[in-house]
């Protein structure tokens, strides 16, 4: 029996109103719509952080950031060029799994989980890597005298810098391209894609076709972009007659910042925040004839229940050696009748733990620092504009006792906790960027003209 591969597709900083099967009207999205026709639409998804680096690491473990020590890193929020911190390479991420079972495994794009040589994918089961190992604001950038990522962008291949300073407006192109090659390569056996783009991160670099033909600006472009990315694998799956045989998840790291186009609607707040719209983000899963098509799921999941869902949909028994906070989800996700479901998901910004949702309720208690006391229904108030607090005191003191265990386990550094359950990131010592600027390099594009950062 053919083992089932698996494409996760990862975008930076698209929000929830972004795609038109979530409601967008601006954005030109068919294939990605397709995609969700046929398949599952998931209306309550979270991203364990509102900020890249402890999302990705989060997907990548199954773990909430503050039990792998990738809550803060020295007081940034993300990881930085040049940083020697990294995820711990003793934990087990999804690739490691399916490179353990036989699987060939490869990532392109943004990996931000590290970028000293010993923090980099092929140290977490990724035999291949193609892509930028952090945001593509972190090169030399106009706008941004003497700061700390002033070092050219780095391209990787593999290990190795091959590029410095790469077109941005070409690289979901090479992206593809890489992701085509990966697939035509590898039709005959079991493979693991993970595609995580550039877009819709500032700045907004798009080839000029999309540009001229957006109606969004160049957010619109960038989105557009994406979605012609997925038309060229969906085309690909069909050619190798492997469309059946694969699972594809599209998704997004967190959500938007909420300007130059972008839309989280009808959510409140963006990026860098724990309201809905920092967090809740589109998410797709299409496996043709295992997955209910033109299906819309409500249930709460999170990139964190990826891990043990996925190991389960391709028949992989993983028993993880130390704790994780994922859930198998599985026959949630096939539209079965399951007997196992999320009720519960807690909010962190950085370390400090700032709300719960628990069932349709949520509380937040913490808001920059500052203690707040405000509870919503999103099933009724998606939008978090109707504060219940006072009205359903019985519920909100369920969910402080439910964040008072969540302190104990994983720590709240607002309440100077230190979780039981908390683990550590990993350092070396004396780290360097991987590029310096050289003034004799001949760089095909030395500064790149937009100033914009997100």
């Amino acid at each position: 029996m053919r083992k089932t591969n698996v494409i996760l597709i990862n975008c930076d900083d698209l929000g929830y109103g972004d795609l038109g099967c979530y409601g967008s009207a601006v954005n030109k999205t068919p294939a990605i719509d397709r995609l969700a026709r046929g398949g599952t639409r998931f209306t309550d998804f979270y991203m364990a952080s509102p900020v890249c680096s402890p999302s990705r690491a989060a997907m990548m473990t199954g773990c909430y950031p503050p039990r792998i020590g990738f809550g803060e890193f020295d007081g940034r929020v993300v990881l930085f060029p040049g940083q020697g911190i990294g995820l711990n390479r003793n934990e087990t991420t999804i690739a490691k799994i399916f490179l353990d079972n036989g699987y060939r495994t490869k990532i392109i794009g943004k990996w931000h989980c590290g970028d000293q040589p010993e923090f980099l994918p092929h140290n977490y089961g990724f035999e291949e890597y193609y892509g930028l190992p952090y945001s593509n604001d972190m090169g030399r950038q106009a706008g941004k005298p003497n700061a700390m990522n002033e070092v050219p962008l780095p391209l990787i291949k593999n290990s190795e810098v091959i590029q410095q300073q790469p077109d941005q407006r070409a690289l979901t192109e090479r992206y593809t391209e890489q992701a085509l090659e990966f697939i035509e390569r590898n039709a005959g056996a079991p493979f693991f894609l993970y595609f995580a783009h550039m877009h819709t991160h500032l700045p907004l670099y798009a080839a000029e076709r999309f540009v001229s033909e957006s109606g969004n600006g160049d957010y619109g472009a960038c989105v557009a972009s994406v979605d012609w990315s997925v038309e060229c694998l969906l085309h690909k799956l069909d050619e190798k007659n492997l469309a059946d045989d694969t699972i594809i998840i599209f998704t997004s790291d967190n959500g938007s910042r909420g300007d130059n186009g972008a839309s989280n609607a009808p959510l409140r707040g963006t990026k860098q925040f724990t309201w809905e719209g920092g967090q809740r983000v589109p998410c797709i899963f299409r496996w043709p004839g295992k997955i209910p098509a033109e299906r819309i799921c409500n249930e709460i999941f999170t990139a964190m229940d990826f891990l043990p869902t996925l190991a389960a949909m391709c028949g992989i028994e993983h028993k993880p050696e130390k704790i994780i906070d994922g859930m198998d989800l599985s026959e949630t996700v096939l539209g079965l009748r399951s007997s196992v479901k999320r009720e519960t998901f807690f909010y962190y910004k950085q370390n400090d733990l700032e709300a719960v949702r628990h069932n349709d309720w949520k509380l937040h208690v913490l808001k920059q620092r500052e203690p707040v006391k405000l509870l919503f229904n999103l099933k009724d108030d998606i939008s978090e504009s109707n504060n219940l607090y006072c009205e359903r005191l019985d519920v909100a003191a369920e969910l402080e006792r439910l964040l008072d265990e969540c302190r104990s386990e994983l720590g709240d550094a607002a309440s100077g906790i230190a979780g039981a359950g908390a683990r550590e990131c990993e350092r070396v010592e004396n780290p360097k960027p991987l590029t310096t600027y050289d003034e004799n390099h001949p760089y095909y594009i030395a500064m790149y003209d937009k100033a914009e950062r997100g």
